[in-house]
């Protein structure tokens, strides 16, 4: 069977919610690990999402940060928190082994801090939580499972994934720290959806609000799945639901969607 796995940092739930009803109803995804949902647990709408046939589990903050993971299959287990530092009150962290038809799949949701004005606090921050990442990222990989760690990185991995690298340069998405770390990823045997399925420059996932970005296509390239080998081995494409993008009140981000033959 073929299931699909998405990212989509909706940047408010309470803002987008009909917006991401409306895509879940289209594009139909099994899996979908949503960012930024700020807000905390109890105010999610778990209601209108599990009507459309989707289990949903949060890891929710008031006004800033959040992660989700919906799914139409059974979630069985979950981790809430990046593991490796139990004073970290952020919620930018979740993740879930789920039964699927095909077999079991382990995600992760993800909201990577910024880590802006870079250099400071924010950015170093950013580093000791991407540091955090390639550790439980590592363990992970013992498991030898089928296993997609989704979501926005804030790390635009190179100067193709970028409309103007010169006006990024210096900013934290793209620093070399950043992107050593996001680098290490891969070096441990972790593969990028996109550049597996697709690959090509200036295909981007992010558009500002501001300066008529969208408008101009000045993006970036930020959401990303990073892949496990079993998981890898069993994917069959990738696509960016660009659309999105130019909806009534939509997120700055789109949805990025892996479909994989369990």
């Amino acid at each position: 069977m073929t299931i699909t796995i998405a990212t989509w940092n909706v940047n408010s739930i309470k803002a987008r919610l009909e917006n991401v009803l409306d895509w879940l109803r289209e594009a139909s995804p099994d899996i979908v690990c949503l960012q930024e949902i700020k807000t905390v647990d109890e105010n999610f709408p778990c209601l209108e999402i599990e009507d459309l046939g989707y289990n949903v589990e949060t890891h929710g903050q008031k006004s800033y940060n959040g992660v989700a993971i919906l799914s139409k299959f059974p979630i069985e287990e979950t981790v809430t928190g990046l593991p490796g530092d139990d004073e970290d009150e952020q919620a930018r962290y979740l993740e879930a082994v789920i039964s699927a038809d095909g077999g079991v799949v382990r995600v992760a949701s993800i909201y990577l801090p910024n880590g802006n004005p870079a250099p400071g606090p924010k950015f170093d921050y950013k580093l000791a939580w991407m540091k955090r990442l390639n550790a439980r990222a590592a363990e992970l990989l013992t498991y030898e499972e089928n296993l997609v760690l989704a979501g926005d990185y804030n790390v635009i991995p190179g100067d193709s994934d970028v409309h103007d690298p010169a006006a990024w340069e210096g900013d934290a998405l793209t620093r070399p720290a950043s992107r050593a770390a996001f680098r290490e990823l891969l070096f441990k045997g972790f593969t990028s959806a996109f550049e597996q399925c697709d690959g090509r420059a200036h295909q981007y996932t992010f558009w500002d609000y501001q300066a008529g970005a969208w408008q101009k296509d000045h993006g970036i390239r930020i959401d990303h799945l990073l892949c496990s080998p079993q998981a890898a081995d069993r994917l069959k494409s990738v696509e960016i639901h660009k659309p999105t993008r130019g909806k009534p009140k939509a997120s700055d981000h789109v949805p990025v969607v892996a479909s994989f033959a369990l």
